[in-house]
């Protein structure tokens, strides 16, 4: 056997094993069950590369290197810096485009575009950056010598420079849009950039597109527009041509790691007191305190630290060359901890140095544990980090998504990985439940949008007597029958091809676009939505169709005016279906796995979407709307939280309810009306089917006002 290589019944032998043994050795938990456990098949695709030395999602972000605008919408650690390397170099060489100018967000993400010799992989050029151009590594202020450098940069003949957002923007300040003139401006974690008018770097960008002569490439792993405010403007947004490459696509095609966990988990008290029930010291981790602001916050940082330090063994003392706290284990192991919360400048850089320490960045015992509060987030890397455990609630998707990211690195001899959200439940005092419930309703909407972050992507198709089979796509073992509603599913690219009675097709290239590439971004909106998530988990009364047709209804022409009411109704539709999908799909694949015949883990999230297809009498529209989107979280809720707890926060959501508001109402009239289309009838309000008389109750109330408003 060739040096390196590895039989494959001894990797399975040592996969189970760890599983085995990961099992074993689970510390004595919290209440709580992940709320989402998505395994993969590992089939090294990712990290494969071409004779080009491109990795997949370079070669899907190469391919369109021509594009003035360039999105990319890629996961933490599949490439982007590289694949920016590639069209960069494209660009100056064979676009007639002067020079490239990359803008990072912070320093330290800098060092991710220092040289890299491309030409021994089998590009055709290599990336170099003149020391004194990359920006990011030269001392001084943002707003000082570094915009004088750049001013100089421009007037020069090299060809590449790095450098800060902040940077940039003072740049663009003192210099005028005009002077990028024939340029590439690549922005790195674009989600940085905003189109509120205090957000400075998002009106240049928006100045800079609207003067057109530059081309921008945009690169993000977390591009949530639901998340706070818009990116871009709307008309400045569409002349990007996106390049996305899907979680699925990145962790299926990974060679080590197979399974990753997220989770939330209640704890009343202090957290310090609780951390250990979910800290495991023999898994690589990385624990985010929470901010001093937040209510789990004890308000003392330092002795938060000192108190996990002291919980995971006896203290033995300083690394002098790394900084970091050595702590002898109860089990007599040595473990080297990094405290990046110290306020102390002169520790905490020698600590972060070592983190960075290139030297070390393969060796997997250079340190055990990491403990940060506002650091090690956005652009940290450590591969062998299998465990990123965040206490207290991060109000921002994109930023929950960055920590996760932390975490999906592959390396050799790991496996499993897993994020933990550790949440202060209810307390007894009337001012800090709502602040609980919020924390609570926030997380779950986390999980739920990590849910289909973590899918393979739906295609939805409406059933029709043209319906047929499209190559590369598998149909189960009966192959496709013309007679049902089938589902293929395309291993290589993780796509699904659903077929759906009753389903509208989107008309407009927009909404096209919205049904193929954003309904994340739907869905984000969605379960983001307070009233939304409020009702589906807490109200027993609430008609599903409520949320799914009503309430996502109105979020949609709130979030896309322009679209008209047929293309507004289809992605409404195509967005219900991937979120309730997704959910049945989980429903019958942790089903699957209660008995002792495991269905296949690899195919578990694919094989519950194919079962739940198969096991209704006909997969329509009106069958996926009438699914609660928020019931199986509740499920899982009522395992985490105590009942106590959980009784508390029904309450305080069951006392602010309204029955009926005059929007829902005008909404209800709208549905009972094509149901008297569908039906020769309008809704009776005696009806047993639930949805049908809460229609009946919106036209009676509408009734009810007009005959107020009369009276009056």
């Amino acid at each position: 056997m060739p040096d390196g290589a590895t039989d494959t019944a001894d990797i399975a032998e040592a996969d189970e094993a760890f599983f085995r043994a990961a099992k074993l050795r689970q510390p004595n938990a919290l209440s709580g069950v992940p709320s989402v456990a998505v395994r993969y098949a590992r089939t090294g695709a990712a990290t494969r590369a071409n004779a080009l030395g491109m990795r997949p999602m370079q070669e899907k972000a190469f391919e369109k290197r021509g594009e003035q605008y360039l999105l990319i919408k890629s996961p933490p650690a599949s490439g982007k810096s590289r694949a920016l390397m590639f069209i960069a170099l494209d660009k100056l060489h064979n676009q007639n485009i002067k020079q490239a100018i990359i803008v990072v967000p912070e320093k330290s993400i800098g060092a991710s575009f220092q040289d890299e010799p491309l030409t021994r992989y089998g590009f055709w050029a290599d990336w170099t950056v003149v020391p004194k151009w990359n920006l990011c590594d030269a001392p001084g202020a943002d707003n000082g010598g570094k915009v004088n450098a750049l001013g100089a940069f421009l007037e020069s003949s090299d060809k590449v420079l790095v450098c800060t957002h902040a940077t940039f923007r003072f740049a663009v300040d003192k210099f005028g849009v005009e002077a990028f003139d024939g340029r590439l401006i690549a922005v790195d974690e674009f989600h940085h950039v905003s189109a509120n008018p205090d957000n400075r770097l998002g009106q240049q960008l928006g100045q800079l597109i609207a003067r057109d002569k530059v081309h921008i490439v945009a690169m993000t792993g977390s591009y949530f527009r639901g998340d706070a405010e818009a990116v871009l403007a709307p008309h400045d947004e569409n002349k990007f041509d996106e390049v996305t490459y899907t979680y699925y696509e990145q962790l299926n095609g990974y060679e080590y790691l197979k399974e990753l966990d997220i989770g939330y988990f209640f704890y009343s008290g202090s957290y310090a007191d609780d951390i250990m029930k979910v800290l495991d010291p023999a898994e690589k981790t990385i624990i985010h305190i929470p901010s001093v602001n937040a209510r789990e916050s004890t308000k003392d940082k330092i002795k938060e630290v000192e108190h996990i330090i002291e919980e995971l063994g006896e203290w033995q003392g300083i690394d002098p060359a790394t900084g970091f706290q050595l702590v002898r284990s109860p089990g007599g192991r040595v473990l080297r901890i990094a405290d990046l919360v110290d306020d102390n400048p002169a520790k905490r850089d020698r600590v972060s140095g070592a983190l960075k320490d290139p030297a070390q960045k393969n060796n997997r015992d250079h340190v055990d544990i990491i403990i940060a509060l506002g650091m090690a987030k956005e652009g940290f890397d450590w591969i062998w980090c299998e465990h990123a455990l965040t206490v207290g609630y991060r109000s921002s998707l994109t930023e929950i998504v960055q920590i996760i990211g932390r975490a999906t690195r592959d390396a050799p001899g790991k496996f499993r990985t897993r994020f933990t959200n550790l949440i202060a439940e209810p307390d007894a005092s009337p001012e800090n439940v709502n602040e609980a419930v919020n924390d609570t309703l926030k997380a779950i909407a986390a999980s739920l949008l990590m849910e289909q972050v973590l899918a393979p992507r739906f295609e939805f198709k409406p059933k029709n007597p043209a319906s047929s089979p499209e190559e590369g796509f598998h149909y189960g073992e009966g192959g496709y029958d013309p007679a049902k509603c089938n589902v293929g599913f395309n291993e290589g690219t993780g796509q699904f091809q659903i077929e759906i009675k009753g389903l509208v097709t989107p008309k407009s290239e927009e909404a096209q676009r919205i049904c193929q590439q954003d309904l994340n971004e739907v869905i984000a909106a969605f379960v983001q939505d307070k009233t939304a998530i409020e009702r589906g988990l807490f109200d027993p009364e609430v008609v599903p169709a409520e949320l799914t047709q009503l309430r996502l209804g109105k979020i949609i022409k709130d979030k896309y005016p322009d679209l008209d009411d047929g293309d507004q109704e289809a992605v409404r539709q195509h967005a219900i279906a991937a979120l309730n999908l997704t959910q049945m799909a989980k429903k019958v694949a942790l089903a699957g796995t209660e008995g002792p015949n495991e269905s296949n883990p690899n195919t578990a999230f694919v094989d519950g979407v194919r079962k739940y297809a198969m096991d209704v009498r006909e997969l329509d529209i009106d069958l996926i709307d009438s699914i609660n989107p928020f019931g199986e979280a509740y499920a899982i809720l009522a395992k985490t939280m105590s009942e106590e707890s959980l009784k508390q926060v029904q309450a305080a959501i069951s006392a602010k309810r309204v029955s009926m508001t005059i929007d829902e109402a005008r909404d209800l009239a709208k549905r009972a009306l094509k149901f008297k289309q569908d039906r020769g009838r309008l809704p009776s309000i005696t009806a047993a089917d639930a949805w049908e008389k809460r229609m009946a109750e919106g036209v009676a109330f509408l009734a009810r006002m007009k005959a107020e408003a009369a009276r009056g």
